[in-house]
């Protein structure tokens, strides 16, 4: 039946070996990746850290660990996948809808489209994404997937190469009284997105922290509202439908197929920036940190005028 082979296309659509990827960047094992620590902030009930990765001729890959406090892994969980809500925060997010889902799995695939400053389109996203759950830890995984039904246009913008995945789980509170009371997030992302790499940078550079602090703003927003109103949104139904695995599987077995596997990945990362798609772009936490120093008024109009002439065709 349709629904049947539907069902069967979602299940392939994302899969253990992109969660295996996902371990494999997090271990980012001493010899094999190479990263550059960028920052390490402290609030009261907050901490972060953020290193880059720069492949030769890829994408930059970015890692992050936050650690927010008085949180649960289920929450957190749902404030990440919950779209509805992210509007809220995510000011830049300005369509949203959900094209495909499957009920056995968990696996969705959402059409998105960001506001983008002036100077450049619109970006447009299809994402796949599914949850495994090891334990008290949930492995979220996000990537960018073809989708033939929505033709690309001109505008916005189709960004093709994405993967913004997460492990989340239950870590002991810096209170020191031994209660595993606060939260942990380990983040992964890369896409690339046809942005300037000087104007990247320096938006990275001057918009991270207030990123992730708005990040955290809507988090501690969604704790409230979800306090008060315990209906859920679609979004955050499929985020409790996940795929069960072993602590033991998360942690040691899981792997690529094989190192080619691995590597053919890299090159399909090669590939996409060789067409065209030639600079480097980070979200954190999936807000925009570049866009965040644009609309603060941070980056000069000498440069963003001489990002709009280098742009004016993309």
């Amino acid at each position: 039946s349709p629904t049947t082979k539907a069902e069967e296309r979602q299940q392939d659509i994302v899969t253990e070996n992109d969660l295996a990827h996902l371990l494999h960047l997090l271990e980012g094992k001493e010899g094999e990746m190479e990263w550059q620590n960028m920052m390490e902030r402290t609030t009261p009930n907050m901490s972060y850290q953020a290193w880059r990765h720069e492949p030769e001729n890829a994408p930059a890959i970015y890692r992050s660990r936050t650690v927010f406090e008085d949180a649960t892994p289920e929450l957190v969980r749902d404030f990440f996948w919950d779209d509805e809500f992210r509007p809220k925060w995510d000011t830049m997010l300005s369509y949203v809808k959900i094209l495909e889902e499957c009920p056995r799995t968990g696996t969705m695939i959402v059409h998105w489209i960001k506001k983008f400053p002036f100077f450049c389109s619109d970006r447009e996203y299809i994402i796949a994404r599914r949850i495994w759950e090891a334990g008290n830890a949930y492995h979220c995984v996000t990537k960018g997937v073809p989708y033939p039904d929505l033709q690309k246009r001109d505008k916005p913008r189709r960004v093709e190469l994405y993967f913004s995945s997460w492990v989340i789980r239950a870590v002991e509170s810096r209170k020191g009284d031994g209660q595993m009371t606060a939260c942990e997030v380990a983040l992964v992302h890369y896409e690339d997105m046809g942005i300037p790499k000087d104007v990247a940078k320096l938006g990275v550079r001057h918009g991270m922290w207030g990123t992730v602090k708005k990040l955290h703003s809507g988090m501690r927003a969604y704790q409230n509202a979800r306090k008060t109103n315990s209906s859920l949104s679609r979004c955050a139904q499929m985020a409790r439908i996940t795929t069960k695995i072993s602590p033991d599987e998360s942690a040691g077995s899981l792997r690529p197929a094989t190192v080619e596997d691995e590597k053919d990945r890299t090159m399909g990362m090669r590939r996409e920036h060789d067409n065209g798609l030639d600079w480097k772009w980070i979200a954190i936490g999936g807000t925009v940190a570049l866009a965040f120093g644009l609309h603060s008024g941070i980056i000069g109009k000498a440069l963003l005028v001489g990002a709009g002439r280098r742009m004016s065709r993309r």
